[in-house]
């Protein structure tokens, strides 16, 4: 098996394998898919959609884009100061927004002097939206509004008597931290932690507002080096309880998926997360009725699984497996596919993992998701099997064959998804290996269901590590026709069924 990245976890990780490579694995479509959706979620936003420009558009009605800056800096002049930047915020909205123009005109400067105590709030909200949308741009804008000495001043905006403002101020410095480690460290500096602590326990607060807490926290936890600090994920941690807690599924979604932000940088930081005690929680939501919620749970849990034996026991004593056949039953498929992410995750653990999952009779909703799932859920419940297959005990592999998993896993070989061929015949391999001295019966059932002609088939396969694993197979459990003939097959209550497999096993 290879690794996460790459390929699938390697055959035994007590034999001379380093441990991380050994460790779990992602299906590569699977990867594509949370990627796209993580980077979606976490990259720096505005609050009005737009398209940047590659060039700067003119300032329309051939306002001059200096004399703006000025009125917007001059405070003897409250109402032309207000319009100025009420005109500075409506310009950086357009969807194609001059922004070079306006930070060579000095506006950024003067919009950040707005941002000072000692103006309205109305001021402070029309400078704080201009400044978030202008934030949200290339680095080299981020950049400027940070040197321009924004943050401090957003900053103690969040403790504005002004919800509005608070909330803009939130979007800003969540634009900020997106840019990269720096600006985060730099907004970590000048004390976001203490504010946002009081905005998260707070009864007051919309749950729009707390769910844009929770995604500024995202970006400031999401895997990039250096990572956040251990201390300031655990000074964070009290205000995340709070929040799991709300009645508002959007705000524990969201709540939820900045902790699996967490659960992505590795085993060091996984464990911060397991000694915050705030994963008995997430386990518990999974019995949520919001698909949203159930996602972000799957995919904390799963991350967590993700790192090493002792990090998936702990997820396992919080009996997370006790609701996993629900959610194998789930009618949404990308719910059932990520939860046979988890589980493969968790068959690529221990043998006593792999045991844990083989009592909480979740083996057969598994195979039932190769015969009945879209082909992505095939492929992540293929994996899921052959990790058993390759971690389990002999008598575990025997308990999953009479299972009667052979049939459908035989099904996937003529996937043009090479990856998926090479595990299944892994898997078929490991079975082959594992089952002796019975371990013709296991290549008659392979036979039986039409295994042998597709393995056959793959000897042709352009695939050099295919091929010789079709070879392998072929050659070690079929190579002589006439002692494969000489098993007596009235004594085999095998039948092949290319459908739903029928219920009675069978037995060694």
């Amino acid at each position: 098996f290879h690794s996460c990245k790459m390929n699938r976890l390697p055959i035994f990780k007590n034999r001379g394998k380093d441990l991380d490579d050994m460790r779990r694995r992602r299906g590569e479509t699977t990867i594509e898919l949370r990627k796209n959706k993580r980077e979606a979620s976490l990259m720096k936003r505005r609050i009005v959609q737009q398209q940047l420009a590659e060039n700067d558009e003119p300032l329309p009605n051939s306002l001059n884009a200096h004399q703006l800056a000025l009125a917007a800096a001059d405070a003897s002049n409250p109402r032309e100061q207000l319009a100025a930047v009420k005109m500075a915020r409506e310009l950086v909205t357009l969807d194609k927004p001059p922004i070079k123009t306006l930070i060579r005109s000095g506006m950024v400067e003067s919009l950040v002097a707005c941002l000072d105590p000692k103006y309205p709030p109305n001021l402070q909200l029309e400078a704080t939206w201009a400044l978030t949308n202008i934030a949200s741009g290339t680095s080299e804008e981020t950049e400027r509004v940070t040197a321009a000495g924004a943050v401090p001043l957003l900053v103690n905006l969040l403790s504005s008597a002004d919800q509005s403002v608070a909330e803009q101020a939130v979007w800003a410095l969540g634009n900020v931290v997106g840019d990269g480690p720096q600006q985060r460290d730099y907004v970590l500096d000048h004390g976001v932690i203490k504010p946002f602590l009081a905005l998260m326990t707070s009864t007051n607060i919309s749950h729009k507002f707390l769910s844009n807490i929770a995604w500024v926290i995202g970006n400031m936890a999401r895997k990039a080096e250096p990572l956040m600090a251990d201390q300031a994920v655990l000074d964070l941690m009290p205000g995340i309880k709070v929040m799991l807690e709300h009645t508002n599924t959007n705000v524990v979604a969201d709540t939820v998926s900045c902790i699996n932000a967490m659960c992505m940088c590795g085993n060091d930081r996984i464990q911060v997360v397991l000694d915050s005690g705030v994963v008995p929680k997430v386990v518990s939501l999974l019995e949520s009725h919001s698909l949203a919620v159930l996602l972000a749970c799957v995919n904390a849990v799963g991350n967590i699984v993700n790192g090493n034996d002792e990090q998936t026991q702990c997820v396992l004593d919080c009996n997370a497996l006790t609701y996993f056949p629900a959610l194998l039953l789930h009618p949404n498929m990308q719910l059932r596919r990520e939860s046979l992410w988890f589980l493969s995750n968790i068959t690529a653990g221990t043998e006593s993992q792999v045991q844990e999952v083989l009592d909480s009779g979740l083996m057969s909703l598994i195979i039932e998701s190769m015969w009945n799932g879209d082909f992505q859920t095939q492929r992540e419940a293929a994996w899921t099997i052959a990790n058993a297959c390759n971690r389990g005990t002999a008598q575990q592999v025997i308990d999953i064959i009479n299972d009667r998993v052979i049939p459908p896993l035989c099904n996937l070989l003529p996937s043009h998804d090479s990856a998926l061929v090479r595990t299944v015949l892994e898997a078929l391999k490991n079975m082959l290996d594992m089952s002796a001295p019975n371990e013709l019966e296991v290549a008659i059932m392979i036979e039986e269901c039409g295994g042998l002609e597709k393995i056959e088939q793959l000897q042709n396969h352009e695939n050099g590590e295919i091929y010789m694993l079709a070879f392998q197979i072929i050659e070690e459990y079929f190579a002589d026709d006439e002692d494969t003939e000489s098993i007596n097959l009235t004594e085999f209550k095998f039948e092949p069924h290319m459908g739903n497999p029928p219920g009675s096993p069978f037995n060694f």
